[in-house]
C-alpha cells in the first residue's frame, strides 16, 4: 500500500541495533512516531488509544529532518495489531511520488477544534485511527485516511482534499458543518 505523509505526531522515539560493533547500527535505526499532548511545558503520551508508525533510516527517512518526508510517499505494510496497538511500518520512500492509497494525517484540537472520538459516524469508514492522545481540552489524533476521508469536528467536517494534479499530496480543510451547510 502507498501512503503519503501530511504530518507527524508530537512524540518521537528511536531504537538502535543491539550490536555495538555493527558499523551500520545508526543507519539501521528504527524511528517511531505517535501522538502526544503538551503538559507543563513538555510533551507526554497521555494516550487513550496507543499505536505508532515506524520508519527506518535505510528506507529513505532522515530522522534529522523529518519534515522533509511531508509530501513524500512510502511503500507501507498493511496496518497490524500487536499487543493491542495499531502499528504501521513505513518501508521504502519512493524516488518519485505516486498516487497515494492513504495519507498519514495528524489532527490537533489547537488547529481544528475538538473531535468526539467514538461518537457515531465521527469518521469516514475508510479512516483508521492509529493513536489518540487527550488531556482536558487538548487532543491529538493520528490516522490513516483515504484521499476522500473525513472526520466530524464540533466546528464542521474536516475533509482530506487531495491535489488533482499531484495525487500524492493532500490537505485537511473544514468543508461543511454537520448539518451540511458549507462554511
Amino acid at each position: 500500500m502507498l501512503v503519503g505523509v501530511t504530518g507527524f505526531g508530537s512524540v518521537w522515539r528511536r531504537r538502535f541495533g543491539k550490536d555495538t560493533h555493527d558499523p551500520e547500527r545508526f543507519r539501521r535505526a528504527a524511528y517511531f512516531n505517535t501522538t502526544g499532548i503538551m503538559i507543563d511545558g513538555r510533551v507526554v503520551h497521555h494516550r487513550k488509544i496507543a499505536g505508532h508508525v515506524r520508519f527506518n533510516g535505510l528506507g529513505g527517512f532522515n530522522p534529522y529532518y523529518p519534515q522533509r518526508a511531508v509530501g513524500a510517499v512510502f511503500e507501507c505494510d498493511e496496518p497490524c495489531v500487536c499487543n493491542g496497538q495499531i502499528k504501521v511500518f513505513f518501508g521504502r520512500r519512493l524516488a518519485r511520488p505516486q498516487r497515494a492509497d492513504y495519507f498519514l494525517v495528524v489532527i490537533r484540537s489547537a488547529e481544528f477544534g475538538h473531535v468526539d472520538v467514538g461518537a457515531p459516524a465521527w469518521k469516514s469508514d475508510g479512516c483508521l485511527l492509529i493513536s489518540f492522545s487527550e488531556y482536558h481540552d487538548q487532543q491529538e489524533l493520528m490516522l490513516l485516511a483515504p484521499p476522500d476521508g473525513w472526520v466530524n469536528m464540533k466546528s464542521g467536517r474536516l475533509a482530506l482534499h487531495s491535489d488533482v494534479a499531484r495525487r500524492w499530496s493532500a490537505k485537511l480543510r473544514i468543508s461543511e458543518r454537520e448539518d451540511g451547510a458549507v462554511l
